[in-house]
């Protein structure tokens, strides 16, 4: 997320604060936010947006932010400072950089500093030459210590980044739409109010305005992003997620029908395909699960002892939504099959009769290229084992996954247009 704002008088802080807050859900394990101001200040650290923020004496009219799912162990904390005077926030994987050797050794951010050093500098034209030297599935926003911005994608546009603003006074760029609902408004502009891909928005004191950085042959939109990632609230690529989540729910009814009393959706974004599942078959919906605590992503969590441990205190089983009924379970996904197999425990350990298992997505065998949370080949259950397996495993009475072209017809996209690789080991070419 970035915030650009003309007049210096501005505080830029606040706003950035509550838009981080805002993409919460993307990522819970570290945070960072970098204010462009007299002095600029970095605040950055491990855990959720309002642990590591506290208020500040200083003010900036420009500041720039991310979340992240990795733990700070796996590479510094967002946004990279790729220089002295220029920082960066990054959504996705730069898998590599024209004019300079990529070193395997090397962690990513390093590899991204030495890049930069060699093809990139801190002026508008070299930010603009950098990133227009990337390639990969990925989105950006940089800024300079002489008031400028730049905010763009890859050439494919795997990582959604839509514009908004905050009336004549400034700009602002997010990996969401939630955002803009939260601290601003969209732009009401044609074709839409995305960043497309292959664009750069350039921010500076007196302009504001689009360059086209990369050719795009095509898009592949990340179908990862309607599945899980965004809000339900938002608009990815013109897309609303909420409409995908509930067309989902109609496909998985009509593909995988189950004989059974209730359907439960597991918190929170697999609620949308359980609402739908029951619309489409008449089969009531009921809530199964209580919350304790903070919404935490139990899926993103780094290891699987924190994830149990998210499951285990996030959800607790209402014993009277499912005692002595055949329950259809909807989620979202299943990568590793361990914290579904606690879940469906828990049901049966309350009292219900059978266990139906309904997946919003097909199964994920394949590593992202582009940075999703997916774990290595050999920990993904889908890769290895038969729905009718997965359902003896994880202690379910049925198994099933939604079809890849049911996804598809869900997203209203086919093809090249959407990127499937984590369910198909077929992945675009950047």
């Amino acid at each position: 997320m970035g915030i650009y704002l003309f007049d210096d008088r501005w505080n830029s802080y606040n706003f950035g604060l509550f838009g981080l807050m805002a993409l919460q859900h993307r990522g819970q394990e570290t945070a960072g936010l970098e204010l462009f101001g007299s002095p600029r200040q970095r605040m950055a650290g491990e855990g959720l947006v309002d642990d590591v923020f506290r208020s500040i004496s200083g003010k900036g009219s420009i500041c720039i932010g991310a979340v992240s799912p990795y733990p700070p162990g796996e590479g510094e904390v967002q946004p990279i400072r790729l220089s002295e005077k220029v920082a960066a926030a990054i959504d996705g994987r730069i898998t590599s950089v024209e004019g300079y050797s990529w070193d395997e050794t090397s962690g990513y951010e390093s590899n991204l500093r030495r890049a930069f050093a060699r093809v990139g500098g801190p002026g508008l034209e070299d930010l603009k030459r950098f990133f227009g030297s990337c390639r990969g599935g990925y989105s950006y926003i940089a800024a300079n210590d002489s008031r400028e911005m730049i905010a763009g994608r890859g050439s494919i546009g795997v990582k959604p980044l839509v514009l908004g603003k905050m009336g004549f006074d400034g700009g602002i760029v997010a990996s969401e739409s939630c955002v803009m609902d939260i601290i601003g408004e969209r732009v009401p502009i044609s074709p839409a109010e995305n960043i497309e891909p292959g664009e750069t928005r350039v921010f500076t004191p007196m302009s504001a305005y689009s360059e086209q950085l990369q050719p795009s042959a095509g898009t592949a939109y990340c179908s990862f992003e309607y599945i899980y990632l965004a809000r339900p609230d938002s608009y990815v690529n013109d897309i609303p997620v909420y409409r995908v989540r509930s067309n989902i729910g109609r496909k998985l009814a009509e593909e995988s029908p189950a004989d059974a009393d209730v359907v439960i959706g597991v918190p929170e974004t697999a609620i949308p395909f359980a609402m739908a599942f029951s619309n489409e078959t008449g089969i009531p919906v009921e809530k199964g699960f209580e919350l304790t605590g903070r919404r935490i992503r139990s899926a993103m969590k780094p290891n699987q002892l924190e994830r149990l441990k998210g499951v285990q205190l996030k959800l607790n089983v209402i014993s009277e939504a499912v005692r002595g009924k055949r329950v259809v379970l909807i989620d979202d996904s299943v990568v590793r099959g361990n914290t579904l197999a606690n879940i469906v425990y828990l049901m049966k350990e309350k009292g219900a009769k059978e266990i139906h298992v309904r997946i919003g997505s097909p199964h994920i065998v394949s590593h992202c290229t582009f940075g999703v949370e997916v774990p290595p080949e050999d920990e993904l259950i889908g890769k290895h084992l038969t729905e009718e397996k997965i359902a003896e495993v994880i202690g379910a009475d049925t198994f099933r996954y939604l079809s890849l072209g049911a996804l598809e017809e869900a997203v209203g996209m086919k093809g090249a247009d959407l990127c499937t690789g984590c369910f198909s080991c077929k992945y675009p070419e950047v």
